[in-house]
């Protein structure tokens, strides 16, 4: 039988007052029966979880908490199925990154056809990444939230190559060094050894190529790029599903080795990143749609819908024909608007440009390492690169963590107690991804004299359905 919503919340709700209460009481007066609390906390959470994969990450999440503080000997021993995660993840990193930067260059072969319009967004996308990268790192050296898990970061799994004392190991023989190994001479030696800046410059240098065959000759390749990237897309889809036990997993071993304390820096990074998120779009994107005499409130009006979308679905494709129809009704051009928003699904992906730089670094945090502004430059230069192509795949930015970890040397366990919240930090990042598109659009129209600002909507157009 189909249990109401309403009870499905009910249970929720009560799975997270008892594990709340067992814990609470438990700081005090530790007792068997406060255990079992909580354990029927999780159990009520669990039902509710239900079908929802973000669910089940929360409910392992808990799980692994729980185990960790009361069975830490198997919790320490079950770290083996973190790894098991982690190396299906890694698996296909390289070829990901590879397919969805060719497909993204090479798919918009029609570049020298929309001639400066193409020109105009290209240059308006890297600019407002790159803000939101270096946005990204001044809020976490500013709050530092990493700096609490060093000693939750110590152990690092067997044979991972992340044994590192300080960024220099980055980048070995100084600049001349790092510059040289970011230019592969065997592509497929640089995906076998996990060099992903080496793959991602491949991948650029192959789609600025395609870009410039002809359509007959440029369709064969770009059509395999394409399979390869849904393949990717499928399995890190097939993957997610153990997400929760990877998780669970990697919680458990965290706490039952350094305990609960470990955790308190997840909670700085939320509030870290969300800073960050309203900071950019105050200080970017409000100025950019002031610059370029865009109309404030209107366009909030325009974007509100797509923006609660993605927020909600924490996927920006799934507010994509929403965006596109709302920003056609607010005055773009259905020929810009066609362009410019899709496009910027692999080139625009500011709130996940916010999120990754900061992620990155509080993981070097989270490991005790000491990274200069040098070597938080190449980080940000490498991301730039990597994280083209994400925005529209749930809990992708796993992914070009792990790549920039691996690239970096930066330890894994950080990045798989980040995946804990994630769900919460997706819902933010998507939201921000969709505005960003959308004042792209109005933008390049406004730049090109073409952003004729439609009359409000009546009523009963605006509260469209969703």
């Amino acid at each position: 039988m189909t249990m109401r919503w309403s009870n499905i919340q009910a249970l929720a709700l009560a799975g997270v007052l008892l594990f709340a209460a067992g814990s609470v009481l438990a700081i005090h007066h530790p007792a068997g029966w406060l255990i079992a609390l909580r354990v029927a906390g999780i159990v009520l959470l669990a039902v509710w979880a239900r079908r929802s994969l973000t669910r089940w990450i929360f409910v392992a999440m808990l799980a692994g908490v729980e185990l960790g503080v009361d069975a830490p000997h198997v919790a320490v021993a079950s770290k083996v199925f973190s790894d098991v995660f982690l190396r299906l993840i890694r698996m296909i990193v390289a070829p990901l990154i590879l397919g969805t930067l060719v497909t993204g260059i090479a798919g918009h072969g029609s570049l020298r056809q929309v001639g400066r319009i193409g020109v105009k967004a290209l240059v308006y996308f890297e600019v407002v990444t790159t803000l939101a990268l270096l946005i990204g790192v001044a809020a976490i050296n500013l709050t530092h939230a990493g700096a609490g898990m060093h000693n939750a970061a110590a152990p690092i799994t067997a044979g991972g190559n992340v044994a590192m004392s300080n960024a220099a190991n980055a980048a070995p023989g100084g600049w001349q060094h790092f510059l040289l190994n970011v230019f592969p001479e065997n592509i497929a030696k640089s995906i076998a050894d996990d060099q992903i800046l080496q793959v991602a410059v491949f991948a650029v240098l192959l789609g600025v190529a395609l870009t410039m065959l002809s359509e007959e000759r440029r369709r064969p390749l770009l059509a395999l790029a394409e399979s390869v990237t849904a393949a990717m897309f499928a399995i890190t889809n097939i993957v997610m599903y153990v997400a929760p036990l990877g998780v669970g997993a990697a919680l458990a071993f965290t706490v039952g080795q350094r305990g609960l304390a470990v955790l308190l820096p997840l909670g700085k990074l939320l509030g870290t990143l969300y800073g960050a998120l309203a900071a950019f779009l105050l200080l970017v994107l409000l100025p950019a749609a002031l610059l370029f005499r865009v109309p404030v409130l209107r366009f909030i009006q325009a974007v509100a819908e797509p923006a609660t979308i993605g927020f909600a679905t924490s996927t920006s494709e799934a507010a994509l024909p929403r965006a596109m129809e709302d920003m056609e009704q607010f005055g773009v051009p259905r020929r810009i608007v066609s362009f410019v928003i899709p496009a910027g699904y692999s080139f625009n992906l500011a709130g996940s440009a916010v999120y990754l730089a900061l992620a990155s670094i509080f993981v070097a945090q989270a490991a005790d390492l000491r990274l200069g502004w040098g070597a938080q430059l190449a980080m940000v230069f490498t991301l730039m690169l990597t994280s083209k192509g994400v925005a529209g795949v749930p809990r992708a930015t796993l992914v070009v963590l792990l790549a920039t970890a691996s690239t970096f040397h930066l330890p894994t366990e950080p990045i798989f107690l980040i995946l804990g919240i994630d769900a919460f930090a997706d819902m933010g990042r998507t939201a921000v991804n969709v505005i960003g598109n959308c004042l792209a659009a109005a933008v390049v129209a406004s730049s090109e004299g073409e952003l004729a600002i439609a009359p409000v909507p009546p009523p009963e157009q605006a509260a469209r359905p969703v």
